[in-house]
């Protein structure tokens, strides 16, 4: 059952997943449809024309046949979209740091004492191993969304997995049994276990504490020079058949201390990455949580950059305890992962109270014996002291680091990154307004780059699909006719309330996409899919779907599901021919069909130049944050266009954007004119039209006649007599009404702008999940001496 644990009891977790209904594929003409609505803002009159007539001629011809293909395809799979999806992750080549991994910002602890980097450091690994235990015993509480169970499979796939490149692509290995950290400092490496086979913890947060101490300790006693010729993490932000190859040079043998310690570091339930720096801004706090920074000392790179390992889940602290994640996400969105940042940083905090109230509730349905009050014997074979991987540097390598980190510098000097932490309102005033919050910032990004640039660009955003078995998101266009006649509105000379009147269309119409994407009701995922099934046919037409993987999941991973569940589907590639769809005779041999085979010409719609526009997005954003989070934000997606991660907060909004130096400054002014106008305007059109609105409490207040004695001394202030003040000073309304803002889904792989990529990619990955065997490493590396704490 999709459900059931590996160990074969139903835990809480993975409950619902049974009942979860499979992603639906949209009715051809529906998608064809919104198609064109989505193109009809971006083109000229000539282009849409022509873009009509291409996808009138793809629905008399290719676009029937195909929507049967997939419909016959997706037969039998957890989902249609699910294989194509990893396959354009997998294939990818270019680097995925600044081009895929993104980043979380967490707030600083609440506890002042605390914000040192051991201290926090310590404290956010016990509750990561909190979180990992969850996950394991199935005690992790489902997602839901309006009451409605959210599709849990992902968080199978947090821990102890890494991006493993090879000549045919990557795939996701994962130690599904893994129970040691790995812990970057200087860019050296080290290791020690911290969980038994039970997945309990067998260290306190003072044990963990004392470990990290004595590896900062060990780390800065390490002269630059030498720090930088082992900074192996450095390979893993190269070209990634570049960094196949290398990964061949340390494991070419079987055995060898260099295969130990990559197995160590692949196999890792996490890396835990402490920086020696302090960055003081909140732009280079983003850049350092994403990127790194590059800093030259001696002529050697002393940065934060060659102190990450990009394949893996990374926690990130600097030395005055700011912390974040970067995380590759094949198999995660930045929604799953959100929950891990909001679950880690609440448990940090109920934890601390439970230091001074024993009582404080827990965040766990069940906590690991105390590892203070243990026998030593029960922990089983574990090793919790501290050991430093020390690579064999031949010289292949020692090159290879070199020009990594040469390489590695100039992308990070090719992007900058700039912050708004804007306090003037948040949720609470959007909504009191009457607006939905996101469509209220998402309008904010289209007005400020029309009053920058005087056009409208291709925009994205992620609306989650996890109400589906295996969902993950649907693409939201921003751009729509609404919207672009409020960014023409508001930029000319028109009354405050043609422009607020607008603005609304705009905001409404942004909400109904939304909501249709959430129900998977887009047009991106359906047409890429219906795009991928063409390239099928023609590569390999006729030819028997792969079955010798029947147990691995169609992301790569190994299912977290039993084997014998009715959802097993095959480890494929954008190659593989259909599964139950007997080849043609004229396709029976193994040669390519000619290019004058009716199927080898491309569908009209995909030829045609709207396809390339609406691939080629210029502003990629996306909404994922709470207020466990200080920031949230990825890389741009084009070198003409700008990356936006945004937070919304009752009282303020959060954004990070970044660019390939294009004026994000200036672009990042325009989004705060905006919102302070935007303010002005819609205070002075309420004021118009009505007195605004009242609390709940002063409207029963007004109603109740006569009040008594004491309630009618004193002098009203004027002010309060009509509304709320929060901290920010702005008036909101206790009444607002619900976001539907829930839905939204973070950021995604096409988020990431690669799409065009993937499409014109070729090859194929390994089959296989690539899933590490057990490795004895008792005695690699270098032991440690625990330093006093």
């Amino acid at each position: 059952m999709a459900g059931a644990s590996p160990n074969g009891h139903r835990g809480v977790t993975f409950a619902s997943q049974d009942d979860l209904p499979k992603l639906p594929i949209p009715e051809l003409e529906v998608t064809c449809s919104r198609y064109l609505e989505a193109l009809r803002p971006l083109q000229s009159s000539r282009e849409h024309e022509d873009t009509k007539q291409a996808v009138k001629e793809f629905l008399k011809s290719d676009g029937p046949s195909l929507q049967e293909r997939l419909k016959r395809y997706a037969t039998g799979k957890t989902s249609y979209i699910e294989q194509f999806w990893y396959d354009s992750y997998l294939n990818f080549d270019n680097p995925v740091v600044l081009n895929l991994n993104p980043f979380f910002l967490l707030e600083d602890d609440p506890t002042p004492a605390r914000n040192n980097q051991v201290t926090r450091a310590a404290s956010l690994v016990i509750s990561s191993l909190a979180f990992v235990r969850a996950i394991r015993k199935e005690e992790l509480s489902p997602d839901t969304l309006r009451n409605t169970p959210l599709c849990m499979y992902q968080y199978s796939r947090i821990f102890g997995t890494a991006r493993v490149p090879t000549e045919n692509g990557c795939h996701i290995g994962q130690d599904p049994n893994s129970k040691h950290i790995v812990v970057l400092c200087r860019g050296q490496f080290y290791y020690f276990d911290v969980l038994d086979d039970n997945s309990d913890l067998v260290m306190t947060e003072k044990d963990v504490a004392l470990n990290l101490q004595s590896i900062v300790d060990d780390a800065q006693n390490i002269p630059i020079q030498e720090a930088a010729k082992g900074a192996l993490g450095v390979l893993s932000t190269e070209n990634r058949k570049i960094w196949a190859g290398l990964r061949d040079v340390l494991t070419r043998e079987e055995g060898s201390n260099n295969a130990d310690c990559l197995g160590i570091v692949d196999s890792a339930l996490f890396l835990l990455c402490l920086d020696y720096t302090e960055p003081k801004t909140g732009a280079d706090l983003c850049m350092n949580m994403l990127c790194g920074s590059s800093e030259i000392e001696k002529g050697v790179q002393v940065g934060t950059c060659t102190n990450r390992w990009y394949d893996k889940l990374q926690i990130i602290v600097c030395k005055n305890g700011s912390a974040g994640i970067n995380f590759e996400h094949t198999g995660v969105d930045g929604h799953t992962v959100l929950r891990l940042a909001s679950d880690v940083y609440t448990d940090t905090i109920l934890r601390f109270a439970r230091t001074i109230n024993g009582k404080a509730p827990s965040l766990w349905s069940s906590t690991s014996p105390d590892p203070a009050k243990r026998d030593p014997e029960s922990f089983g074979d574990v090793n919790t002291t501290p050991h430093k991987l020390e690579w064999d540097m031949l010289p292949e390598l020692r090159t290879a680091l070199r020009f990594a980190e040469t390489r590695l510098a100039d992308l990070i000097q090719q992007n900058e990154f700039r912050t708004l932490e804007f306090a003037g309102y948040g949720k609470n005033f959007m909504t009191s307004m009457g607006f939905s919050p996101d469509a209220f910032v998402q309008m904010a990004f289209q007005a400020a780059y029309y009053g920058l640039y005087g056009r409208v660009e291709c925009t994205y955003e992620p609306a989650m699909t996890k109400v589906y078995f295996h969902g993950r998101t649907e693409a939201i266009r921003s751009v729509t006719q609404e919207s672009t006649d409020f960014v023409k509105t508001f930029w000319g000379e028109n009354p405050p309330t043609q422009k607020v009147e607008t603005l609304r269309k705009a905001c409404s119409k942004h909400t109904t996409i939304t909501k249709e994407c959430a129900k998977a009701q887009g047009q991106d995922r359906h047409l890429y899919a219906l795009y991928c099934v063409w390239q099928r046919a023609v590569n390999d037409e006729g030819e028997e779907a792969a079955s010798n993987n029947a147990s691995l999941g169609s992301n790569g991973f190994s299912s977290p599901v039993d084997a014998g569940s009715e959802h097993e589907h095959e480890h494929s590639t954008v190659s593989d021919a259909l599964p139950g769809e007997e080849a043609a005779p004229s396709q029976a041999s193994s040669s390519r069909p000619s290019a004058s085979t009716a199927s080898q010409q491309l569908p009209a719609l995909f030829a045609d130049g709207g396809w390339d526009k609406l691939n080629n997005t210029l502003l990629s954003t996306s909404n994922c944050g709470n207020p466990a989070l200080r920031q949230f934000g990825f890389g741009p997606t084009s070198a003409e266009g700008f990356g936006i991660g945004y937070i919304i907060k009752d009282d303020s909004v959060s954004i990070c954007a970044s660019s390939k130096h294009r004026q994000t400054q200036r672009f990042i002014d325009a989004i705060e004119s905006y919102f302070l106008e935007i303010r002005r305007l819609l205070r002075l059109t309420r004021r118009q039209s009505g007195s605004p609105h009242v609390r709940r409490a002063r409207e029963a207040e007004n109603d109740s006649g006569k009040a008594g004695r004491m309630k009618s001394r004193g002098r009203v202030l004027q002010g309060a007599a009509n509304a709320k003040i929060n901290p920010s000073g702005n008036a909101i309304d206790d009444a607002a009404e619900v976001s539907d803002d829930d839905g939204l889904g973070g950021y995604g792989f096409f988020d990431a702008g690669m799409l065009l990529q993937a499409l014109k990619a070729g090859g194929e990955h390994p089959e296989g999940s690539g899933e590490h065997a057990s490795t004895s490493r008792r005695n690699v590396g270098k032991k440690l001496r625990l330093a006093e704490y």
